[in-house]
């Protein structure tokens, strides 16, 4: 077994990475004390590591129930090119490749061991479980989507309810739950139906920064909508489709208009549904249009957009979905395309349920996605709020946020609406009280006789759209509660009191704008860099393709931009560069840095990363310990210019050191506020932090974060 003297040593060793991303940490310490864990992260957070490193480091084989094959190939992959002792047992292997296969495990060569449910608690797998435990033992099982053991997960799925046989098989073995969302009531079903005893729960935030969200109004011609917007992306995409006839034609038009993309959807036969997938993993085509059978179990890295044709089901899917995109931490567009016509054809499917209790929550998660479309709210306030995660908006990197619609000050509405919400005492829905408020004579109004109640009749100044835009908003920014069993039954809150109470005001946005503009790569790279960057990601496909394996697993996206920046011309200062293992180093440096070297002679680059040599004046100054004020003074610049340029040799990974600019304590709590409101605008940071942060040294972490967010 390996072991260093830090946890962070082990990751570089193992990983690559410098350091952790937060929550990582603590999830591994409680992880190798032996404790049973519930772990919500979302995609692209680092979920993996947090049960990948603990087995690296505990005795014996650590065991990850994974429902798809695709994922297990994937992850396997990714690992043994880190030259770690990893494999997977599924229905893809002949006999005699499973034998070899559980030989090594017998024989103490594999730390983590990928297998499906249905085969983990097999008949005839159990004993060999059993086996494992007696001569190798197991450090720990890992259930990934955990979230597919509760009915009231958005991918149920019946086989994962077996699984608490293994918390009473091998009571002493701790076992970790993982998945990227979960409402509290499904958090409460893992715990319970996987037999976590005490469990350490680690809820990191919903937000991904580097994620930009968008709702467009589908026009008359939808496809030439789409058209455009894929024309206007940059790199690998996914489009996803309501029904499989739509991904037939969609794929097939865009073939026709020069665009490389492959169907995938459940009604293909499996070789073909497997050699698309394959495809689109290794980057021999761009697009993939797909239903959403298609991405669970893909771990692409460097997916820059997703685009949703038809509506999604619900938020929790198309927060899964969307957040296919920029699991590496690179910049990524998610785009949603918006049309009543989609709410139709969804209702249509939902009628088809034979369940009631399952219909009403439908229609429930289908009205969420509708307030959601059509919300003029920041677009992370309004997701997140579905997971109870209250986000304090002006996240500038949503639709909503870059392009922000008048406000006007609604509290008296807001009061109006509250107090008659209290006085049909709190037992009725949006829709309801709307029709209180606008003196409906329906008889339900009626027999309730809530026409004789002060409030009736006192919103026929306002239209019933403009009381549900007040209503959402109140319910998005948790000014207002609302029951989640399918009823949608509002309930006043602290906040709500306050506002009656004369104590809090309200402002909303209250009117929709709708803007054709779409997102570009901001932070540009430099024109050279830019062209290094592409050099290196034809080296990364061929040697992907000499290993049969997706390109990601050589190296990321951020690997590449920081190689193309930093230009490292030698082995010692390529291992330097983040996502580089001693494995990596040994497979693939020769073969990077030669290319680097070719480019930089054919381009007559310099040494230094494309920074000028005034960065590069202040970075010596820096060595030479001076701070910014001498640094400033030194060279007739301003402190601001002098922060400027350390912020950007951080980004490029040039020896500034951070711990003396800003003390490792106000980082960290900097780094937590980012975590929070993202990293995009530093008068958010500073306004969630307060005035005893300044600017400067905000601007400084920031860079440090925004470095390592691969």
């Amino acid at each position: 077994m390996y072991q260093k003297e830090s946890l962070e040593e082990s990751l570089k060793y193992f990983f690559g990475y410098d350091s952790f991303r937060p929550g990582q940490r603590k999830i591994i310490e409680e992880a190798l004390a032996n404790r049973d864990l519930l772990i919500i992260m979302p995609t692209g957070g680092g979920k993996s590591l947090c049960f990948q490193l603990p087995a690296l480091l505990k005795p014996g084989l650590g065991v990850v129930v994974s429902p798809l094959i695709s994922l297990m190939q994937d992850q396997v992959d990714t690992l043994r090119d880190n030259g770690i002792g990893a494999t997977f047992l599924n229905s893809s292997l002949k006999t005699e490749e499973v034998r070899s296969r559980e030989l090594e495990i017998i024989e103490g060569k594999i730390k983590l061991l990928y297998v499906a449910p249905e085969r983990l608690l097999a008949a005839k797998f159990l004993p060999f479980l059993d086996l494992i435990a007696e001569k190798v033992g197991i450090s720990a099982f890992a259930i990934d989507e955990a979230h597919c053991v509760s009915e009231w997960g958005h991918d149920f799925r019946p086989e994962y309810r077996q699984l608490k046989q293994l918390r009473q098989r091998y009571p002493k073995i701790p076992m970790l739950g993982l998945t990227a969302t979960a409402t509290s009531r499904v958090r409460e079903d893992i715990i319970q139906q996987l037999g976590l005893k005490n469990p350490g729960v680690h809820l990191a935030s919903y937000n991904r920064p580097n994620l930009y969200y968008e709702v467009q109004d589908k026009d008359s011609r939808t496809y030439n909508q789409l058209l455009k917007n894929i024309r206007a992306q940059k790199g690998s995409g996914i489009v996803y489709c309501l029904s499989r006839r739509q991904v037939e034609e969609t794929a097939s038009q865009l073939q026709e208009d020069g665009i490389a993309a492959l169907p995938y959807h459940a009604g293909m036969n499996d070789e073909e549904r497997k050699n698309n997938q394959t495809r689109f993993i290794r980057d021999d085509v761009q697009i993939i249009v797909a239903t959403v059978a298609f991405g669970m179990g893909i771990n692409k890295l460097d997916v820059r957009w997703v685009i949703h044709y038809d509506l999604p089901k619900n938020l929790e899917s198309y927060y899964q979905e969307s957040g296919r995109a920029g699991r590496d931490g690179e910049t990524s567009n998610c785009i949603l395309f918006f049309s009543p016509a989609d709410q139709k054809k969804i209702e249509f499917l939902i009628a088809q349920k034979t369940n009631p209790q399952e219909r009403r929550i439908a229609y429930q998660q289908l009205r969420q996605v509708i307030e959601y479309a059509e919300g003029t709210e920041c677009r992370r306030t309004i997701q997140f709020s579905y997971f109870g995660e209250r986000f304090p908006g002006n996240c500038n990197n949503c639709d909503n946020c870059r392009n922000p619609k008048p406000v006007e000050d609604w509290t008296i509405e807001a009061q109006k609406f509250l107090s008659c919400v209290a006085r049909c005492g709190e037992r009725f829905g949006m829709m309801h009280i709307i029709e209180v408020l606008r003196a409906s004579k329906k008889k339900r109004i009626l027999d309730y006789k809530h026409h004789l109640l002060s409030t009736y009749g006192i919103g026929l100044d306002k239209t019933a759209d403009e009381w549900k835009m007040l209503a959402r908003s109140l319910l998005h920014r948790g000014l207002l509660d609302e029951t989640n069993d399918g009823y949608r039954v509002l309930k006043l809150n602290e906040s709500s009191w306050e506002i009656l109470h004369k104590q809090r005001t309200v402002k909303i946005a209250v009117s929709r704008k709708v803007t054709d503009d779409l997102i570009s790569d901001y932070n540009p790279k430099a024109a050279e860099a830019e062209m290094l960057f592409e050099s290196l990601r034809i080296l990364r496909k061929q040697l992907a393709d000499a290993h049969s394996v997706a390109p990601y697993v050589i190296f990321s996206d951020s690997s590449l931009k920081s190689m193309a920046q930093v230009r490292p011309k030698s082995l010692e200062d390529f291992a330097k560069i983040s996502g580089v293992t001693n494995h990596k180093l040994k497979q693939y440096g020769t073969q990077f840095v030669i290319e680097i070297r070719r480019f930089c002679q054919e381009n007559n680059s310099e040494n230094s990363p494309g920074l000028p040599s005034t960065y590069m004046a202040t970075l010596e100054l820096h060595k030479q310990g001076l701070s910014v004020e001498e640094i400033a003074k030194e060279r007739s610049l301003t402190t601001r210019t002098i922060i400027k340029h350390l912020s950007e040799l951080i980004e490029v990974e040039q020896p500034v050191d951070l711990d003396s600019l800003v003390i490792p304590v106000r980082q960290e709590i900097i780094m937590q506020a980012m975590e929070k409101v993202g990293d995009k605008s530093l008068k958010t940071i500073r306004e969630h932090l307060g005035e005893n942060y300044s600017y400067e040294e905000i601007q400084l972490v920031r860079a440090k974060w925004q470095r390592e967010s691969f």
